[in-house]
């Protein structure tokens, strides 16, 4: 009788990492292939990488390097995703233990690579990123039986100084209207209630056969029996137009929040990033969605300590934080990425000084949080239902806005099941996170 196949995989990064992921998954059971939950009983060890940032990256090596002693119990090893895709086969001299090295656009050919492994051999899948194959989804494992993901759109033609993504992820390329709003609705049928559309740059879409733009796919999306609410992530600043605004208003399934990375509040530190926009360019895209009808919920992403940035540029940045009054932000400091036009440039910005700016930024931040957070307070919220917390006897919610409220079930009513949908009354905020009581 033939050994057990069995792998374990860890995923680093976005949302489209986790859904590739998905997708990896899918494809080794496909094969026979049976998911563990520890790297000590997997046959076969793979990591989904992020290029993203050095720091990211750094950590996928350091992973390796502590489980090459694995290699004598006969584990074999796989890189897969933005590393892969951006060291190719460079991976396997600087980790000779990896046996499989696989870029995004490659995983339909996992089948293929496995039977390599399984001889003995080693594998590389690097194939033209620019392919459109990368959509399917035959044999995708949702790992949420409420909440999915759709990729819409892979690639990247924006080309910002910082980003390693259009080396890695290859070019803008969109998947059909007609094929998106198939897979939502196989979906709904599945009964799941929430999708979210992904991209790198999400509102980039551009239907190949022209039948929907980007907001009127949120629409159609947003107009499918069983969806309670549709998510989209992420959006390009360039591409986000007051039509999205319109939609989110006129779709109530179309969730109130916009992830809009802004990166700096500097117009010159914009222009050296290549960002295609400016300061104002920004806030008149804020000032859109501070018009709607419906209350958005705005979060970005920050890069402080870009090559050249001074004391007064990043004082542009913690000034907008103050004019938009964002309910969240991701931030980070500049490190150089490779193939980037950024890596030429002098890194002049002292580790030291992006570690203070960075602190003061995120403070800054956390006091805004805590006061807007305070205007949940007495309000009635919906959340779907996403697990508990047995050490405070709390059930964990997720408002449409996407925030997080942890709340107790109402007195003499069953405890509600992950997916299910309940109001809850916010007693308390903090600057991450509500609390209340689920009303029965």
């Amino acid at each position: 009788m033939a050994p057990e196949k069995t792998f374990y995989l860890e995923t680093f990064g976005c949302q489209m990492n986790v859904h590739d992921s998905e997708k990896v998954v899918g494809t080794l059971i496909s094969q026979g292939y049976r998911q563990v939950e520890s790297v000590e009983e997997a046959g076969l060890v793979l990591y989904n990488t992020c290029s993203i940032r050095d720091k990211a990256e750094q950590k996928v090596f350091h992973r390796l390097a502590d489980f090459r002693k694995l290699e004598r119990q006969g584990k074999k090893f796989g890189v897969l995703g933005c590393v892969a895709q951006q060291e190719g086969e460079k991976i396997f001299d600087r980790a000779p233990h990896v046996s499989l090295v696989c870029g995004s656009a490659s995983y339909r050919n996992l089948p293929e690579m496995l039977v390599q492994l399984e001889a003995g051999k080693r594998a590389a899948g690097l194939d033209d990123r620019q392919t459109t194959e990368t959509f399917e989804t035959e044999f995708t494992a949702r790992s949420n039986p409420h909440r999915g993901y759709i990729t819409i759109i892979e690639g990247c033609d924006k080309f910002c100084a910082f980003c390693v993504v259009p080396y890695t992820r290859g070019r803008e390329r969109s998947r059909t209207s007609e094929s998106i709003l198939a897979e939502a609705r196989q979906m709904a049928g599945s009964g799941y209630t929430e999708v979210q559309l992904l991209g790198q740059n999400v509102n980039s879409y551009h239907d190949p056969l022209k039948k929907k733009t980007f907001s009127e796919l949120l629409a159609a999306v947003g107009e499918i029996a069983g969806l309670k609410r549709v998510r989209f992530t992420t959006s390009h600043p360039i591409d986000f137009t007051r039509d999205i605004v319109d939609a989110i208003d006129a779709v109530p399934a179309l969730c109130d929040h916009v992830h809009l990375p802004v990166q700096s509040g500097s117009t010159r530190v914009l222009g050296a990033m290549q960002r295609e926009y400016t300061r104002d360019d920004y806030l008149e895209r804020i000032a859109w969605m501070k018009a709607a009808r419906r209350e958005i919920s705005i979060t970005t992403d920050i890069i402080v300590g870009f090559p050249g940035e001074t004391e007064v540029e990043f004082e542009d940045t913690l000034s907008l934080l103050d004019a938009v009054c964002y309910d969240g932000t991701f931030s980070f400091k500049y490190s150089p990425r490779p193939n980037t036009p950024a890596q030429t440039m002098a890194d002049s910005i002292p580790e030291e000084a992006k570690s203070r700016r960075l602190a003061i930024l995120q403070e800054h931040q956390k006091e805004i949080q805590k006061h807007l957070s305070k205007r949940h307070l007495g309000q009635i919220l919906e959340v779907m239902v996403e697990g508990t917390n047995p050490t405070r006897g709390q059930l964990i919610g997720r408002t449409s806005q996407n925030k997080t409220l942890n709340f107790t079930a109402a007195a003499g009513n069953p405890e509600p099941a992950p997916g299910s949908y309940v109001r809850v009354h916010v007693t308390a905020s903090f600057p991450n996170s509500l609390l209340g009581e689920m009303v029965g």
